[in-house]
């Protein structure tokens, strides 16, 4: 048993109390009381939320940071630096980045990741003597940083439209799809705080016929897919089956609250509503979308059709989900020339609550008695955030990763600190980067 003494705590939207006591049995929040004297309990000074929900990862591109702005930073430095890297992973190697990379998130407030997975075999497309081994390296690393994980294996197939996989592709594909949803049925992990669930890598890399054979072979589980990432994608889409990836996805059964289409950028009216009809979440990832100049999002008209917003660090370019929350905002801004597009409580909500939901842990992202025991403390004391009012808008409109005070992780408290990381990271990234 222990118990923590939130200064302020946010409790929800438009419910920011003082003096909150969290009474926390193992990993799990068992009582939430207001107007409570510190006692015998751990003070938190700060602003106190719910943990984080970092729904869109690839741990192996954080050895890309500030190594991809060279001749101006095109698509082709970065994709070339990115396969560069990739072709160079081991199981052990992996394990070295992901954790280090998970231990960056840990420290910025991040309590579950979701990563988007598709290393899975040798360099030559040959699967290793456990053909989960890169899977199980990446749900070791999370489990050592101190994270939840939900595993989302993707399947990949193809190059484009047909076209096979070749060079570092090939340690993508497992052949087709019925290979894939074997190799994911062998995984095998038992753990509270490990979710295995699946993903569609785009719908140029499964061909449409093999579709359903990944929404059958994954029923039950998270499912995650990029959609409509680039304007190219729709063309080549439309060009090869006479319609949108959403429609394409739709007419394939895989649209429901189950799936979270990640980027979701260039979309129709149709699209739009189509995706906020079936329930489906939406995983805008700001930093790396600006960084790769894919464009600016609808997510206010998806979230009004019925989508949930969830938030991811996606290449690592940036490890800060506060930057990724006010990210929404205001890129909504600059592309429509107005302000007052979401509250700062419907951002924290993004993610948080909706962000662990679309992971497989709809009892996280709440302070509340039965949900995971996750609290993460924001310094409002600091030169970004002293003055600010110290509530929601705070959190969202002035905090940075570096006003995490503490981190309060399925009950543990995340004991890292900034030298010990950096050396972490510094060390695996050296092993794995060209030179």
């Amino acid at each position: 048993m222990t118990a923590y003494w939130c200064e302020r705590a946010w409790l929800g939207p438009s419910d920011v109390a003082s003096a909150v006591r969290v009474d926390v049995d193992g990993d799990r929040i068992t009582a939430v009381s207001r107007d409570q004297p510190q006692g015998e309990a751990t003070r938190l000074d700060g602003l106190t939320i719910p943990g984080l929900a970092n729904c869109h990862s690839h741990a192996f591109h954080r050895a890309l940071r500030g190594r991809t702005q060279r001749e101006r930073g095109s698509f082709w430095t970065w994709r070339d630096t990115m396969y560069g890297v990739a072709e160079r992973l081991d199981p052990d190697t992996y394990y070295d980045l992901a954790r280090a990379t998970y231990q960056e998130m840990a420290m910025t407030g991040v309590t579950a990741v979701g990563e988007f997975h598709y290393l899975h075999h040798g360099a030559d497309g040959t699967p290793y003597d456990d053909p989960n081994a890169m899977g199980h390296a990446v749900v070791a690393a999370a489990l050592d940083a101190g994270l939840r994980i939900t595993l989302l294996d993707a399947c990949y197939l193809s190059a484009g439209f047909g076209k096979p996989p070749e060079g570092v592709q090939r340690r993508f594909s497992d052949g087709f799809a019925d290979g894939w949803a074997e190799r994911l049925g062998a995984f095998d992990v038992v753990d509270p705080r490990v979710v295995v669930g699946a993903a569609v890598h785009s719908v140029r890399a499964v061909p449409r016929e093999q579709l359903p054979t990944v929404g059958d072979s994954s029923a039950g589980v998270p499912l995650h897919v990029h959609l409509s990432e680039q304007v190219a994608e729709n063309e080549a889409c439309l060009a090869a089956y006479g319609c949108t990836p959403t429609a394409l996805l739709a007419d394939a059964g895989l649209l429901s609250d189950r799936l979270t289409a990640v980027h979701a950028t260039h979309l129709t009216v149709a699209d739009v509503a189509t995706l906020g009809g079936t329930g489906c979440f939406v995983g805008f990832c700001p930093t790396t979308e600006r960084d790769l100049a894919d464009g600016i999002g609808p997510a206010r008209s998806l979230v009004d059709a019925g989508s949930g917003l969830t938030l991811g660090t996606d290449s690592h370019a940036v490890v800060d989900m506060f930057e990724e929350m006010r990210a929404v905002e205001l890129d909504a801004r600059l592309a429509s020339q107005q302000r007052g597009h979401f509250t700062a409580d419907e951002l924290i909500t993004a993610a948080t609550a909706a962000g662990h939901r679309s992971l497989g842990f709809p009892d996280a992202g709440v302070l509340a008695p039965g949900a995971w025991a996750d609290l993460v403390t924001v310094d409002v004391t600091s030169p970004r955030t002293a003055g600010t009012g110290a509530g929601a808008e705070s959190v969202v409109f002035a905090a940075s990763a570096a006003d995490v005070s503490s981190v309060v992780a399925s009950g543990r408290l995340v004991e890292l600190d900034a030298v010990t990381v950096g050396h972490n990271l510094s060390t695996a990234i050296a092993a794995v980067v060209p030179r």
